[in-house]
């Protein structure tokens, strides 16, 4: 392989498929593949990551491996029973910095046992928009203050345990409509609008985060491309007006709002032009293709001269030097701390002790592709204290609402929900249920924007983490203090 085409290779972060490392990994990093991002798809428990890990870096010692671990509603290490730390809206009501801060450093320390280098963690957006369907409870709130200060808590927690931070996503996804996997968002609002969006991006910067990831969305103040394409966002705004020297990241081009408007390999060589260091591809995409068809289209652009050999080098070069962990005291996991997040980010009024073994009623959305499928709700954690409850799931569709009433007649109704703000037919759904039982407990699990009409009893986790879920069931039965009104 010629120099050329190693750098190119240098700046790609593929995902792959399996829980081992496929040969086609393993061979692409001794030739000097950047690194992998991992997903819930690599993941059996902490030994197997732990032992995949170290086989990749077997392979290449400064290979960068990534993975989403928000917390909360985003988890990969526990997709398949949820996390056991709140995500951020719900470190954000619980409102102290420094438990944000130690909720971070006892994630970091579970994903340094695990030997990943880098999380693609925090979401520093600020959920300005409360339609946003992609960001919502991944954001510390709708204030950029707050935002500011938590973003800055938990990038310091994490990097304490040796882990790298990479804030997300720049210049800021929280005042959208549209899911930039499926389609293009258009951020509204001019400069101070920005301005505020800018906030806990700075404040990350200032403590120092190591990468910074970018957002496939058109901010119309900074110009016409999308922001990870724009050489006036990540090299005029973020490394010269904002002073950031770290590594940008892209987000994952396989992404529709990329992928469906220029391409994958258009995309890629303009990012790489733009100033990003790292191209993720792998969420929808995985394989040794992929990689190929990537990494020529990168040292074509060279050869070509539309590209220049000294911005490749520098890409590659900050890719290989950000899996470079600084020493650490040795820190341990800590996951009470995530249930005494969970409990304080706790919001309730009107709630009265359940009088019995309750039906529990899950009007369940689809799952979005930034979270994935990953278990939620309060049923079956209630069903592990009494296995005389109910767990029903329902669509929302109206015909059903007599039935599901008539079902938990002479029994206490517990109402979860999620997001219901943004899903008419489980806002309407969940009126009606309302109208028939008044004494409804209705649980919200996402955004809290809206309650269903004539509610009494309400209880917010500010997420569906299971550490939400727990803190919220030992509340209905009495386990914990009331939580904040």
């Amino acid at each position: 392989m010629d120099s050329l085409r190693r750098m190119a290779e240098g700046c790609l972060l593929p995902g792959f498929t399996g829980r081992r490392a496929p040969d086609w990994v393993l061979r692409r990093l001794e030739g000097g593949l950047g690194g992998a991002v991992l997903f819930a798809r690599n993941v059996a428990g902490r030994e197997q990551v732990a032992a995949l890990t170290a086989a990749l870096h077997d392979a290449r010692p400064d290979a960068l491996l990534a993975i989403d671990e928000e917390g909360g509603d985003v988890t990969r290490l526990e997709a398949a029973t949820g996390s056991s730390y709140p995500g951020n809206l719900a470190l954000g009501a619980a409102g102290d910095p420094e438990l944000t801060r130690a909720v971070a450093a006892s994630l970091g320390a579970e994903l340094a046992a695990a030997g990943i280098d880098l999380d693609l963690a925090p979401v520093a957006d600020v959920n300005s928009n409360p339609s946003n369907p992609v960001i919502g409870v991944r954001s510390f709130g709708a204030d950029a203050d707050l935002v500011a200060v938590h973003t800055a808590a938990f990038v310091r927690g994490l990097q304490s345990a040796g882990v790298g931070a990479c804030v997300k996503h720049f210049p800021g996804h929280g005042d959208t409509a549209v899911d930039s996997h499926l389609d293009l968002p258009v951020v509204s609002g001019g400069p101070e609008e920005l301005e505020l969006a800018l906030r806990p991006f700075r404040a990350a910067i200032a403590a120092d985060v190591r990468a910074v990831m970018t957002a496939h969305l058109v901010v119309p103040a900074l110009g016409p491309e999308p922001a990870t394409l724009s050489r006036a966002v990540l090299t005029g705004l973020l490394r010269e007006r904002l002073g950031f020297s770290g590594l940008i990241v892209t987000d994952g081009l396989e992404m529709a709002a990329i992928r469906s408007t220029i391409g994958l390999v258009e995309g890629a060589v303009r990012a790489i032009e733009a100033g990003a260091d790292a191209i993720c591809v792998g969420g929808g995409l995985a394989g040794e293709d992929v990689v190929d068809l990537l990494a020529g289209a990168l040292a074509d652009a060279v050869r070509a001269g539309r590209l220049g050999e000294g911005r490749l080098a520098e890409a590659a070069g900050r890719v290989a030097s950000a899996a470079a962990r600084p020493p650490v005291a040795g820190g341990r996991p800590n996951r009470r701390l995530g249930l005494e997040a969970a409990r304080r980010a706790l919001r309730a009024s009107g709630l009265r002790p359940l009088a019995g073994p309750p039906v529990v009623l899950e009007l369940r959305p689809e799952a979005s592709i930034a979270v994935g499928v990953v278990p939620w709700g309060m049923g079956d954690v209630l069903r592990e204290r009494d296995p005389e409850v109910t767990v029903l799931r329902f669509d929302g569709s109206p015909d059903g609402v007599e039935d599901v009433v008539a079902g938990a007649a002479g029994r206490p109704l517990v109402l979860v929900v999620r997001d219901l703000h943004r899903r008419p037919e489980h806002a309407a759904a969940a009126d009606a249920i309302l109208a028939r039982r008044p004494d409804t407990v209705v649980v919200e699990m996402g955004l809290p924007a809206r309650r269903p009409a004539g509610t009494r009893a309400w209880l917010d986790t500010h997420g569906a983490a299971r550490a939400s879920a727990v803190a919220a069931a030992d509340l209905l039965v009495g386990r914990k203090e009331r939580a904040a009104t």
